[in-house]
């Protein structure tokens, strides 16, 4: 009956509202650096099997098909994707751009722990004890830590991570540390929990770090910054076929609900 094409339609409804605003938020963090766009996966629901397909037929023959109604549709999650963004070029000397595969690694706060996250965000600064660390809402530290001495002239930053300063008075550049990177088996299993990090679940798998350039690791770009790969074209498409296929939802509903009214009123009779 209609109300099956009610429940339908009601759950078509509810998915396209998260993918609604799903797509929100990729178009809100179109600036964010280093944002990594998701995308909604739907899956249809249970069907109600009215005549099995196969089944004989009066001489005894497979029917070449049943009758089976789809009960609506739900969203079987939001997967990331991870396409670099495009290059933003700054000349700034802590701001960091990983080249290929990897996270940097940051200590932070989470719920009341301290954990390490993940993030390809490379917009890095000096905290007041001169210790590299994240800008962000939380000032992230790097790990391993680095230390920055407070009279260095210039900052030098190797695409295989290696971190040298030059001090007031020295001619040289000294090694005052080394950036590590970590990978995953399965980055997309990585849970988001906001300031541009990451946190590992056992769906993305254990980290496994390193120093960049070796190990399938990424190289380490000085003066660039990686900005977010969402397509606000592409979002925008998605925005307008979310809208209209919404109104087609609401318009089964109505069909529906008039399919109801009039096999309300035949019962009258």
């Amino acid at each position: 009956m209609a109300i099956t094409a009610l429940h339908a339609a009601a759950s078509g409804m509810r998915a396209l509202d998260e993918k609604l605003n799903v797509v929100a938020n990729n178009l809100a963090n179109i600036n964010t650096h280093a944002f990594k766009r998701s995308r909604v996966n739907f899956e249809d629901l249970l069907y109600q099997v009215k005549r099995e397909p196969g089944i004989p037929n009066a001489e005894d023959e497979p029917i070449p098909h049943g009758i089976l109604i789809g009960t609506g549709v739900t969203v079987s999650g939001t997967q990331l994707n991870f396409a670099p963004g495009a290059v933003d070029r700054t000349d700034k000397p802590l701001d960091l751009r990983i080249d290929g595969d990897g996270f940097f690694q940051v200590r932070t706060v989470h719920d009341g722990d301290t954990i390490t996250a993940y993030t390809r965000a490379g917009n890095f600064v000096r905290n007041a004890e001169g210790n590299v660390v994240l800008a962000d809402s939380g000032g992230a530290i790097l790990e391993p830590p680095i230390v920055v001495p407070e009279d260095e002239i210039e900052i030098s930053i190797g695409r295989n991570g290696e971190v040298r300063v030059r001090q007031q008075g020295g001619s040289t550049l000294n090694t005052v540390g080394q950036i590590e990177l970590a990978r995953f088996v399965n980055p997309e299993g990585l849970t988001q929990i906001g300031r541009n990090l990451y946190r590992d679940t056992d769906a993305s798998g254990a980290a496994v770090t390193g120093e960049p350039e070796q190990d399938g690791l990424g190289a380490i770009a000085q003066g660039q910054l990686e900005m977010s790969n969402v397509d606000p074209v592409r979002e925008l498409i998605g925005l307008i076929t979310t809208q209209r296929a919404f109104e087609l939802n609401s318009q089964s509903i109505q069909s529906a609900d008039e399919t109801l009214q009039i096999i309300s009123n035949l019962r009258r009779f």
